[in-house]
């Protein structure tokens, strides 16, 4: 894989970097917000290891532009702000994990083993039709009977999740697990208010709403 490292501790930067060139990766790094878009504007990188709290521009802020040009790349937030509300954030502003310091290179190379599966397993699914809705994995779009609906990074991933599962109950638990890669409840409205969203999304100028609310049990997405 090809990575970019943003991390201003001089220290941490080489370590991560070492440990991802012995595992066989080609890494990039940066020391700076600024460095690091700058990085990911000009260079295609499977994975991206962000610090939260960098010199010019956070982690959080690097995440949200991103995520606002349509980038779509693997994000782990590697960072000393380890409460839920800080991993809630992370994960809110588009990062696809988020990993508290001090840790672990092993778990680290864990982590980023799991996002290049992630990567391979769209990468052997291009293309997924349910009812009159298409999700292209590729080009990360989303169409209802020919029209574009844009969708933002965790609104395309819970799609996905309810589409594959099409006809069956997802809890609200496995969104939790899957779509936000959380193995805790953060005990917010996270799931519910991003269902809105979405359903808003997909629903405008259609009059049927295909994410059924299934009471006490989870959600259903409907493929006719």
């Amino acid at each position: 894989m090809h990575i970019l490292v943003v991390e201003d501790d001089a220290e941490t930067r080489g370590f991560v970097e070492r440990g991802l060139r012995e595992a066989g990766h080609d890494v990039a790094t940066a020391a700076s917000g600024p460095e690091g878009i700058d990085l990911a504007a000009c260079h295609c990188f499977d994975a991206i290891i962000l610090d939260r709290m960098l010199p010019g521009v956070d982690g959080l802020g690097i995440v949200e532009a991103l995520r606002a040009r349509g980038d779509m790349t693997p994000v782990l937030m590697l960072t000393a702000l380890g409460s839920i509300a800080d991993r809630v954030d992370g994960l809110n502003a588009g990062a696809d994990d988020y990993l508290i310091k001090p840790f672990a290179f092993s778990e680290l190379a864990a982590r980023m083993a799991a996002l290049g599966r992630r990567l391979s397993a769209n990468a052997g699914a291009p293309r997924l039709t349910v009812g009159d809705i298409v999700m292209d994995f590729e080009r990360r779009t989303v169409h209802r009977q020919g029209h574009r609906i844009a969708l933002q990074p965790r609104e395309f991933l819970l799609l996905g999740e309810l589409m594959r599962n099409a006809n069956r109950i997802v809890t609200r638990k496995m969104l939790l697990e899957h779509v936000w890669d959380f193995d805790f409840d953060p005990q917010t409205n996270i799931v519910e208010s991003h269902l809105s969203r979405l359903r808003s999304k997909l629903n405008a100028g259609f009059g049927e709403d295909v994410i059924e609310t299934v009471r006490g049990e989870g959600y259903r997405f409907r493929s006719a």
